[in-house]
């Protein structure tokens, strides 16, 4: 199955521009090797990845982020039309900002720095890497989602609006995601009161960025959703979901079971699952395919 589609969008509409289709292919592979580095190899960060994450279960969190993100952008590429791709590009966009500021306040933490001289080289040249594309990934993003909203053509009208028994879970679940995410992001010592494990500043920051980026996008789902168009988003935010809950079966005893933020994390997680899947099969029953 090839990954982009070629089939051209529906006249009149605003189609994907071919330098964001070009961007998000590139992010695409980008995700995917993030997704093997954090969430498979989430106990060798100090070998194969930009910097050293611990414990364990953070990177396999940050890696289900990607692995989530990964799912968004190759589904854009399969659809030619804008609308249905703005809330991933976003979601993206809103990631790659926050990390890339995460990146540059927490550099001493990279690979590259001279107090991680005796490292392989791999892991020296994954923090070059990462600060190459946390810098370029975000301009470009902002560059081409200029040109995308002045493309010609219009949004075609929204038709099939999110069910009010969807709807609620979703605002629910964005605001514990945006609270959260954006507590973490500004005040990383916070993740000490409100995360059922300890995280250093640096991964503190981008497990941050994915709750905000899911919760910004769990949000325009609940306010202003179209079912066509958070089909992709919905597919994404159950493969998260899901990962999220197997990377906590993976590293149990790295989690607090003792205090209710054990508990708490994992039903947040069970419910982005589950409300990403029932907004999948409302998106693709008949008439919205």
């Amino acid at each position: 199955m090839p990954l982009s589609s070629t089939a051209p969008a529906p006249a009149g509409h605003r189609s994907v521009h071919p330098g964001m289709r070009t961007l998000l292919g590139v992010f695409a592979g980008l995700t995917a090797l993030a997704t093997g580095a954090l969430y498979v190899l989430a106990e060798n960060t100090d070998e194969t990845f930009a910097w050293t994450i611990q414990p364990p279960l953070t990177a396999a969190f940050i890696g289900a982020g990607y692995a989530a993100g990964f799912v968004l952008v190759v589904l854009s590429l399969r659809d030619p039309v804008w609308a249905h791709s703005r809330v991933p590009v976003l979601t993206i966009f809103v990631f790659v900002v926050l990390t890339l500021l995460a990146t540059l306040v927490h550099i001493n933490r990279m690979h590259f720095d001279d107090d991680f001289g005796g490292l392989d080289p791999l892991a020296k040249g994954a923090a070059w890497f990462w600060l190459a594309v946390y810098v370029v990934v975000p301009v470009a993003m902002a560059v081409l989602l200029v040109h995308q909203e002045r493309a010609p053509g219009d949004d075609p009208p929204p038709r099939h609006p999110v069910p009010g028994a969807l709807r609620v879970p979703l605002a629910l679940e964005s605001a514990v995601l945006l609270v959260v995410g954006t507590l973490i992001y500004l005040d990383p010592a916070a993740a000490q009161r409100v995360w059922p494990w300890d995280m250093l500043p640096f991964t503190a920051r981008v497990v941050a960025a994915w709750l905000i980026a899911f919760g910004l996008a769990t949000a325009l789902a609940a306010v202003a959703g179209d079912l066509r168009r958070l089909r992709s988003a919905a597919i994404a935010y159950t493969v998260f979901g899901v990962l999220v809950l197997l990377a906590v079966a993976r590293y149990p005893g790295t989690l607090d079971w003792g205090g209710p933020e054990a508990w708490l994390f994992v039903a947040m997680a069970g419910a982005v699952g589950v409300t990403g899947a029932a907004g999948w099969r409302l998106a693709t029953g008949p008439g919205h395919g």
